[in-house]
C-alpha cells in the first residue's frame, strides 16, 4: 500500500457520544480502518480498582454500533483499544458482548472477532520485584506493601496484540489496557508502513478532533499515512487541521513534548516539521522512532482506601469567607473530638478560591464574593465515613470566630444530608516491568461472530 487511511470518531470512545454527523463524512471518505481508544488513566483510579466503568454502557454501546456497522459495510476492520475506560479483563468481555450482541440485532455477516486481555496477576508482578519493578513520574520502585495494598492492575499493550490478531485475520478488535497511540500504529505496522511514521500517526489521532481547531469534542478526525508522512485532516464542515492545532496536540498533557514512550521503544517528535497542505489538512514529517534495548511494559494499579461521602455547602458571609481556614480548622477539630488523628481522611475543597489549584493556587490570597465547599469523608466503612463527612461539614456552621454576634446566615446548606460517593482508590502503581516477550502479558482471542 502507498497509503493507508485510519478514521478515529472518539478520543475516549464511550465518555460522550460521537458526533455522527463527522463520522459519517469520515465513512464516506472511504477508510481502510476504523478505530478508536476507550480508555484513560484521567478518569482516576476509581474505576480500576472498582472493576467499573465511569461511562454509561448506552454511551458506549451507542458508538460501538455506529463503528460496527460501518467497518461491517465497508468491509474494514474495526479496531477499539482500552475497553471500557480501564480495559480491565470485565470491560473486554462487556465490550465482545456487545459486539455479539449487535451482530445479531442487526443480522450481520459472519467475522471475526479478535480481542485480548491486560489484567496482571500480582503474583506475576511480585516475581519481577527483584529484578525491579521501576516507578514513573516520581513514583518509587515498587514495594511489596504497594503491591499488596493493590486491588487490580493492567498492563499497558504496545501495538503487538493488535499487529497479532490483525495478521490472524480479525475483522473486529475489542483491546485491554493500551497506549493509545498504539491502537492506530498497529495498523500501519501491519501494512508494513515504517515505526517513524506508524507511530506518530497514532499520537496525532488518539484524542479524535482535540488535534482540529475551533475546539470542539468527538467529531471525527482522519489520519492518513503515506511513505513520505503523515496528513491529518478534520472531518467536521467547520472545524480544520492547523500546523498550530496539530503541533498543540503533540503537547498535549506531556511534561516533554517531544517524545512518547511504548512498550518497545520511544516516538521522537523533535524534528517534526508541520506543512500546511489545504485549509483543513496538515502534513506532517520528521518524527522519529527508536527502538528500546528491551522492552518494559507499563503497570497501571489501583488500591482501595474506604468509603466515601460527600457534603456541600455554599458561604456568602465575608467575615466567615476571611476566616475560612480557621472554620475549617474547627470543623476538623470536632472531627478529631470523636474519631481521633487517624483511621480515616477529610478533604475540603473550595471552589471560587482554590477548589481546583489547591496549595498550587498563586492568588489564594483573593478574596471572592462567596464560595462552594465540598467536603470528602473517607473511612472504612459507610456508617463512619457517613458521620465523620456530617459532622465535617455542618461544624463548619457552628465555628467560633471572634467579633460574630449573631447565631445565623454565615453557612448555607443546600442538601441537609451528605451523600454517599464511590468508594475512593488510589493509585498504586505507576511503574514498568521489563518482559522477554512483548505479547506476554496480553494474551490474545479470536472467535467467529455471526451464523
Amino acid at each position: 500500500m502507498d497509503a493507508l487511511k485510519i478514521i478515529c470518531p472518539n478520543g475516549h470512545l464511550g465518555f460522550a457520544p460521537l458526533r455522527t454527523e463527522s463520522f459519517q463524512l469520515g465513512v464516506e471518505a472511504g477508510p481502510d480502518v476504523i478505530a478508536a481508544d476507550s480508555g484513560s488513566d484521567d478518569v482516576g483510579p476509581v474505576p480500576l480498582g472498582s472493576d467499573t466503568s465511569t461511562s454509561p454502557e448506552a454511551w458506549q454501546r451507542h458508538d460501538l454500533e455506529h463503528m460496527l456497522l460501518a467497518a461491517r459495510r465497508l468491509g474494514v476492520p474495526m479496531i477499539i483499544g482500552s475497553a471500557g475506560d480501564t480495559g480491565a479483563n470485565s470491560r473486554v468481555d462487556l465490550y465482545v458482548r456487545i459486539i455479539r450482541e449487535l451482530a445479531e440485532k442487526h443480522k450481520l455477516a459472519p467475522f471475526k472477532l479478535g480481542y485480548f486481555y491486560s489484567e496482571v496477576d500480582k503474583e506475576r508482578v511480585r516475581a519481577g520485584l527483584e529484578s525491579g519493578v521501576q516507578g514513573l513520574d516520581g513514583y518509587a520502585d515498587l514495594t511489596e506493601e504497594e503491591l499488596d495494598a493493590t486491588d487490580r492492575i493492567v498492563a499497558v499493550a504496545g501495538a503487538h496484540p493488535y499487529m497479532k490478531l490483525l495478521e490472524a485475520g480479525a475483522e473486529v478488535i475489542i483491546g485491554g489496557r493500551s497506549s493509545d497511540a498504539a491502537v492506530f500504529a498497529a495498523a500501519a505496522l501491519h501494512h508494513g508502513f515504517d515505526a517513524d511514521h506508524a507511530y506518530y500517526l497514532g499520537k496525532v489521532l488518539e484524542c479524535a478532533s482535540f488535534c482540529a481547531e475551533p475546539y470542539g469534542g468527538k467529531e471525527t478526525v482522519m489520519g492518513e499515512i503515506r511513505r513520505d508522512g503523515v496528513l491529518v485532516t478534520a472531518m467536521h464542515p467547520d472545524q480544520r487541521c492547523t500546523i498550530a492545532s496539530v503541533a498543540g496536540h503533540a503537547m498535549y498533557e506531556r511534561s516533554n513534548p517531544y517524545e512518547e514512550y511504548f512498550a518497545g521503544g520511544r516516538l521522537d517528535m523533535s524534528n517534526c516539521v508541520y506543512e500546511q497542505l489545504t485549509e483543513k489538512t496538515t502534513r506532517i514529517t520528521g518524527s522519529r522512532f527508536e527502538p528500546a534495548a528491551r522492552i518494559r511494559v507499563k503497570l497501571e494499579g489501583a488500591g482501595k482506601v474506604g468509603e466515601r461521602f460527600i457534603g456541600l455547602c455554599g458561604i456568602r458571609d465575608p467575615y466567615t469567607i476571611a476566616n475560612l481556614d480557621r472554620v475549617i480548622g474547627w470543623a476538623r477539630e470536632q472531627v478529631q473530638a470523636r474519631f481521633g488523628d487517624s483511621g480515616y481522611e477529610l478533604h475540603y475543597n473550595v471552589y471560587g478560591r482554590d477548589g481546583v489549584m489547591g496549595a498550587l493556587e498563586p492568588e489564594r490570597d483573593f478574596q471572592p464574593q462567596e464560595v462552594g465547599v465540598v467536603v470528602q469523608g473517607v473511612a472504612p466503612t459507610a456508617e463512619m465515613a457517613e458521620e465523620l463527612t456530617l459532622i465535617g461539614l455542618r461544624q463548619m456552621f457552628y465555628a467560633r470566630l471572634p467579633d460574630v454576634k449573631g447565631t445565623a446566615g454565615s453557612v448555607a446548606f443546600p442538601l441537609d444530608e451528605v451523600v454517599q460517593a464511590s468508594p475512593a482508590y488510589r493509585w498504586t502503581l505507576n511503574h514498568t516491568i521489563a518482559v522477554d516477550d512483548p505479547l506476554e502479558l496480553f494474551p490474545t482471542h479470536l472467535i467467529n461472530v455471526g451464523a
